[in-house]
């Protein structure tokens, strides 16, 4: 009974010490993945890489200090089936709800990081932009197929990416309800 409870005791410290890890934090002070895009912030330029590559493209707007964007990063982004879904479909840039960088707008048009947020309605971080595969004409918002607002335990994470991915947003099904129907279902994105 001693070993089953020591091995148990274990297993507790053990998981608690690998969600306890620290997300990786870059020049910028935002949590980090070696493996987003390492862009010029040129978003025609990333986003004709996307689709060159036949992936989606995908902007994460975060904050320095931001605890729920640390909750992103070691929570979520640290498991390695959403890490790889992520790497094998999209091209992720990361950016800075309030940051100074020059952004190259899809237009051409030249602005920071926080004025290229407020023309996408960012209103707060972690905010995940999913966008469509044609954007042409389309401003803002109206670029995105699909947005995820706020921090996401790895279920719902891994099936907004199936939902972008698969395109469901075109059939008229509300993520919701999809997702409704997945934990219903039982199934495992």
């Amino acid at each position: 009974m001693k070993k089953v409870l020591f091995a148990l005791f274990g297993l507790v410290i053990s998981s608690t010490l690998a969600q306890a890890a620290e997300p990786e934090v870059n020049e910028f002070g935002l949590y980090h993945k070696d493996w987003f895009h390492e862009s010029f912030l040129d978003m025609s330029e990333d986003f004709e890489m996307a689709k060159e590559e036949g992936k989606r493209f995908a902007i994460i707007w975060e904050q320095k200090g931001c605890p729920y964007c640390k909750d992103l990063h070691s929570k979520t982004l640290s498991q390695d089936h959403i890490k790889k879904y992520m790497q094998d479909n999209f091209i992720v840039v990361q950016m800075n709800i309030w940051g100074d960088r020059d952004v190259t707008d899809f237009d051409g048009t030249e602005m920071t990081e926080k004025e290229f947020a407020a023309k996408n309605a960012i209103a707060f971080t972690p905010t995940v932009q999913f966008l469509h595969e044609d954007i042409t004409g389309k401003e803002g918002m109206a670029r995105d197929a699909a947005r995820l607002p706020g921090f996401f335990r790895p279920f719902h994470f891994k099936a907004m990416l199936n939902y972008v991915n698969d395109k469901m947003y075109e059939t008229g099904k509300p993520f919701q309800r999809y997702i409704v129907e997945l934990a219903q279902s039982g199934q495992k994105p």
